[in-house]
């Protein structure tokens, strides 16, 4: 005969297994507590693994560069029709674009002689976004919504949302990497902080503008102890600090955590950051300027797993041309022209495009009229655009976007955007669905409540994603 358990018998044993379970998610919290950067698993399939983020820091034109406007030739020296739209400061009549328009590729997609290389060799592979807008003409809350998705107050970047999503890939190097030569931009480390995040997910500076690995990292190799001595001393630290306290300070972990990073980087980062390692003939097709050696690191660290790169082009000489636009957005784009077309190259060729999500942009537009004399701002030369919130440009490539299309319009002049506006929050949207996340379910409890990158706000934009 078959024996059943008495009740008092069952639930003794079912309070056993529930003790059990209890302490299994203890300990997968604890573990995951411990390495915030181990990889995870996304909610749905992502189309992207990784993220190269190319900053054009200061408001590039997008009338000058991918949105032309042959209307403004009509009204050259004149009056807009209608209402102009109030900007930081007051602007004058219509100005034409100094550059020429083309039509590239099997798509037709057209760009501007501003960026010849990347038009000729990558125009089928870019989803040109021409409605974009945001909500502030400065600089300082611009950046901030276009890399935190907040304009006022402390939140993670992108970058750290990505990481603290997916994890990190690579063991040894950090998962989100910021290249910034030439001086720091407005609001600073700000642009990649992890805020509330896990401090692991943090970006990690490299000042890019130097030129060899030993200065490029500064620290990065102990000169007071050897390796084994190091290694000595980390384990000390760990037997001092066990991972499994349930006492642990998490800002002590994350601490000695990015001890043994700093640690492991002296190998691994010394391998990754060695450009010299690189064919001749690698290196020629980037180029040998500083924008050609940051877009072929952000290669070499994606490869090697690093999650999320930035690279900032104009961190010191910024795309603000108040004045001189023709002058300043030529010359900063023939800068990193020949690098940003090597990068989707080589992604290309290597076959790392398909799931590496490339954005490019800077935080606003500029407007398609002149900006007048304004005192502390220009020099009054009557030949550059003041900021544009309401209408401007951004490409991404790889990744599951709809390559070689064109995804919504400005009005006849390039102020407003006309057709399918794209908000920051959208963007941001779209590219943590081509990364594998529902936006309003990647959240981290603060303050007592939930807070996303897109705050309460932001859609997924269907266009811009391959069928």
């Amino acid at each position: 005969m078959k024996h059943f358990p008495d009740r008092r018998c069952l639930l003794r044993q079912s309070g056993l297994g529930l003790g059990a379970l209890a302490l299994g998610m203890m300990e997968a919290n604890t573990v995951r507590a411990a390495d915030p950067l181990a990889a995870k698993v996304s909610g749905h399939r992502p189309r992207a693994r990784r993220l190269i983020h190319l900053f054009m820091n200061g408001g590039p034109s997008h009338i000058d560069s991918f949105d032309p406007k042959p209307e403004l030739a009509k009204y050259a020296g004149k009056p807009l029709p209608g209402p102009v739209p109030v900007t930081e400061r007051v602007t004058g009549a219509a100005m034409p674009s100094p550059f020429r328009f083309r039509k590239w590729g099997q798509s037709g997609t057209e760009i501007s002689d501003m960026f010849p290389l990347l038009a000729r060799h990558c125009a089928d592979e870019l989803c040109v976004v021409r409605s974009m807008r945001t909500d502030s003409p400065n600089h300082e809350p611009a950046l901030m919504l276009m890399n935190c998705g907040e304009q006022r107050l402390v939140r993670p970047s992108l970058g750290s949302w990505l990481v603290h999503g997916l994890g990190n890939e690579s063991r040894d190097l950090p998962g989100f990497v910021v290249l910034c030569p030439d001086g720091l931009p407005v609001q600073e480390g700000q642009n990649w902080q992890s805020a509330f995040l896990p401090a692991a997910c943090q970006g990690l500076p490299l000042d890019t503008g130097r030129p060899n690995t030993d200065s490029l990292v500064e620290y990065l190799h102990n000169p007071a102890l050897a390796p084994a001595a190091q290694r000595r001393q980390l384990d000390l630290v760990r037997r001092l600090n066990p991972v499994a306290d349930p006492l642990a300070d998490p800002r002590l972990e994350a601490r000695i955590a990015s001890m043994e990073l700093a640690f492991r980087m002296q190998v691994e980062g010394a391998d990754a950051f060695d450009l010299d390692r690189e064919t001749t003939a690698t290196r020629k097709l980037y180029g040998e300027g500083t924008q050609g050696r940051q877009m072929l690191l952000a290669r070499r660290l994606i490869e090697r797993g690093v999650r999320v790169v930035q690279v900032w082009t104009g961190a010191g000489q910024p795309w603000d041309s108040h004045d001189d636009l023709e002058a300043n957005h030529r010359r900063l784009a023939h800068d990193c022209d020949q690098a940003i077309a090597a990068l989707l190259i080589d992604l290309r060729r290597r076959g790392l495009l398909e799931d590496t999500l490339v954005l490019w942009g800077g935080e606003f537009g500029r407007t398609p009229t002149v900006e007048l004399p304004t005192p502390g701002s220009n020099l009054g030369k009557l030949n550059g655009r003041d900021h544009n919130p309401y209408g401007f440009s951004v490409w991404l490539a790889g990744g599951g976007v709809r390559a070689g299309t064109v995804v919504g319009a400005t009005d006849p002049f390039g102020f407003h955007a006309a057709e399918n506006p794209v908000h920051i929050h959208d963007l941001h949207a779209t590219m943590l669905h081509l990364m594998g996340f529902d936006h309003e379910k990647l959240t981290f409890h603060h303050a007592g409540r939930d807070f996303r990158l897109t705050d309460i706000a932001g859609k997924v934009v269907k266009e811009m994603m391959a069928g």
